[in-house]
């Protein structure tokens, strides 16, 4: 038995959306996650994108803005959860910024799973590529944000999103626990890098059309990170593989490939 997690940044309504959107609702549908954690989603009195998106479903949503979205007057851009259960709590985080108006928020949700309560934090970093020094700021508050939200010892936190930095990066080593920053540490396991393919899983690739025009290299920047799993085995992390990363005529879901993964919910035997 698993409980499987879904991450994708939406790249907001860009591009040609009504077909992208078709195209991502095929994922979903196919994937049939049980948590989903998007990205640059937008929400306004008369706009919903996640709810459009999982119209006919039985998956609650949440969500929390990050800025105001600069294509559309009166228009929230952020992060949203999808849960297949009920999310039974949830807060939210604003995270450090550059003082240059460009405004990065983390959502937490629990969620009653049938292993019991889940805890899911869903986020998107700064995106310019000198600016890894918020990024440091943002993955230590982030973190601790994500941690405290477990609840008492249960299933390992699960953190997702677009964190815009390489695994090579102070940012990611932090969340890792494979470099300290300030004097601190933690330890998140990488889902790609525990069961992946054993390539660099980019998801940020010159081969969508999308991503191609930013004149920016191939590299993996979004995530599923997990707490190390409980003794017993459960929230082991039992795959992970890239997705939304198929063009259908010409059209690609998002400028970014999503990532899936799965943890176990029952004791080793």
């Amino acid at each position: 038995m698993t409980l499987s997690v879904m991450t994708l940044n939406l790249w907001n309504n860009s591009g040609p959306y009504d077909q992208r959107k078709k195209l991502i609702r095929a994922w979903i549908d196919r994937l049939n996650p049980d948590l989903i954690g998007f990205q640059e989603a937008l929400r306004a009195p008369d706009l919903d994108q996640v709810a459009a998106l999982l119209a006919g479903t039985a998956y609650q949503i949440d969500f929390v803005r990050a800025t105001s979205f600069w294509a559309r007057e009166g228009t929230d851009f952020g992060n949203a959860i999808a849960s297949r259960w009920p999310i039974i709590d949830r807060e939210t985080a604003q995270l450090p910024d550059a003082g240059d108006g460009e405004t990065r928020a983390a959502l937490s949700v629990t969620v009653d799973a049938p292993v019991g309560p889940v805890s899911l934090t869903v986020t998107h970093l700064n995106w310019k590529l000198h600016h890894g020094w918020v990024r440091e700021q943002q993955v230590m508050a982030l973190c601790a944000f994500a941690r405290r939200r477990r609840p008492p010892e249960g299933f390992p936190p699960i953190l997702v999103g677009d964190f815009n930095a390489e695994p090579d990066s102070a940012e990611i080593r932090y969340v890792t626990g494979l470099q300290s920053l300030e004097g601190g540490s933690v330890h998140f396991r990488d889902a790609w890098r525990h069961h992946g393919d054993g390539s660099a899983g980019a998801t940020w690739s010159n081969r969508n059309i999308y991503a191609r025009t930013a004149l920016e290299p191939d590299r993996r920047i979004d995530y599923i990170f997990a707490g190390p799993p409980l003794r017993n085995g459960i929230g082991m992390i039992e795959q992970c593989r890239i997705v939304c990363n198929e063009e259908e005529s010409g059209v690609w879901p998002s400028d970014h490939f999503g990532l899936y993964a799965e943890f176990r919910i029952a004791p080793l035997e």
